[in-house]
């Protein structure tokens, strides 16, 4: 869980001992969000996928708390999700990609969410993703989460985000290049 970029994307055997337990006790914590699932295969599939543990535990170090939110039956394939209740700390006040960020002439951002995913090894929410995380617990009720955006929109200078207000989730708008102390973005990756 290394923030160097140049060090390899590898765990040391304690990281890793460290960051399956953390993912084992939040798994059996949160049943709801796994039903008919079982730990002993998905911690299969992340042992034999050490990038994508390594992706886990960055999602874990910028405080999204991932958890298991579904099965891809046609891959095989374990889905994680941030499930942290607000948009994870660790990757706020972030524009939306790097154009944006190019684009602004002062007070830039220190990254944006498209490349901090990139980075980190996942891929953000999409609008659907978005909302069917909302169906496994209430989320971002403070706080706003960038969400993939459409490319007719993002064309145009825009970007979407969602966030939850009054029992419903909420899809809104503003400049790409925009970026705020409360908004931070939402990842998945399939192991």
């Amino acid at each position: 869980m290394t923030k160097n970029k140049s060090a390899k994307k590898v765990l040391s055997a304690k990281q890793k001992e460290e960051l399956l337990e953390m993912l084992k006790t939040r798994f059996e914590n949160n049943m709801v969000r796994h039903k008919g699932l079982v730990w002993d295969k998905v911690q299969s599939k992340l042992e034999a996928n050490p990038d994508k543990l390594w992706s886990l535990g960055e999602m874990e170090r910028t405080g999204g708390e991932p958890d298991v939110t579904g099965y891809d039956k046609k891959t095989g394939e374990f889905i994680f999700s941030d499930c942290s209740a607000e948009s994870p700390a660790g990757r706020r006040s972030l524009c939306y990609d790097r154009d944006a960020l190019n684009a602004r002439k002062e007070h830039k951002p220190k990254n944006s969410a498209i490349d901090l995913a990139s980075e980190i090894g996942i891929e953000i929410l999409t609008e659907e993703q978005y909302r069917e995380l909302q169906k496994l617990g209430e989320f971002d009720l403070k706080t706003s989460s960038w969400i993939q955006t459409p490319p007719e929109i993002r064309e145009l200078g825009g970007a979407v985000f969602c966030d939850r207000r009054y029992n419903t989730v909420f899809l809104y708008h503003n400049g790409a290049e925009s970026y705020y102390a409360a908004r931070g973005f939402r990842g998945s990756i399939k192991v």
